[in-house]
């Protein structure tokens, strides 16, 4: 069943990060149709977090999709060449995001073997958000796509949490001093 906007509207983005573990992410591009189970979330509170894009504030011509209603699809580039998915959440105006940091292929494996050119995927192939995005074809160009819609969706497929969620601090946020250090990070060891 594809998540409706009331899951997004939700506060909490660090309990929304949690309960995206085990929903499943679904794209469908040119006809071709992929997705994967949630392994791997990072929140990002907006304003009050200096980790996030939003922080203080902080509105431009990137970060303003992270300013819309939840439910919006925020993808930006990172160091040129990844393009990172993020989920929007909360009300309008407030810039919570989560970063999806991994997948568990499950549907489309031979579209995204074409996506990536490799010959097999291995048990890692889903594991970082660039390769969550190369898997999924997401590019940046799909910010501001909405996520109830029928090119990228996220549902809950019935999946049940079997194993302890592991949590720690996010990765690659050193900068971001005291709150690089906050348990934001979330991931369900599925493989």
């Amino acid at each position: 069943m594809k998540l409706e906007k009331e899951f997004y509207y939700r506060e909490d983005v660090v309990a929304i990060a949690k309960d995206l573990l085990g929903k499943s992410v679904f794209t469908h591009f040119d006809g071709m149709l992929t997705g994967g189970i949630i392994t791997e979330t990072e929140a990002y509170e907006g304003v009050t977090d200096r980790a996030s894009h939003a922080y203080g504030g902080r509105k431009t011509s990137r970060t303003e999709i992270m300013f819309r209603e939840g439910g919006t699809a925020y993808v930006y580039l990172c160091y040129g060449i990844h393009s990172l998915f993020n989920v929007v959440t909360n009300r309008p105006g407030i810039p919570h995001a989560v970063l999806i940091r991994a997948i568990k292929p499950e549907t489309g494996m031979e579209n995204m073997l074409k996506r990536t050119k490799k010959s097999f995927l291995d048990k890692h192939c889903g594991i970082g958000p660039g390769k969550v995005s190369s898997l999924l074809g997401i590019h940046f160009s799909h910010s501001g796509q909405i996520l109830t819609g029928d090119t990228i969706w996220l549902e809950d497929t019935g999946h049940k949490i079997k194993s302890e969620i592991i949590v720690s601090k996010r990765v690659g946020v050193d900068y971001a001093k005291e709150d690089a250090l906050l348990p934001y990070r979330f991931i369900y060891p599925l493989l």
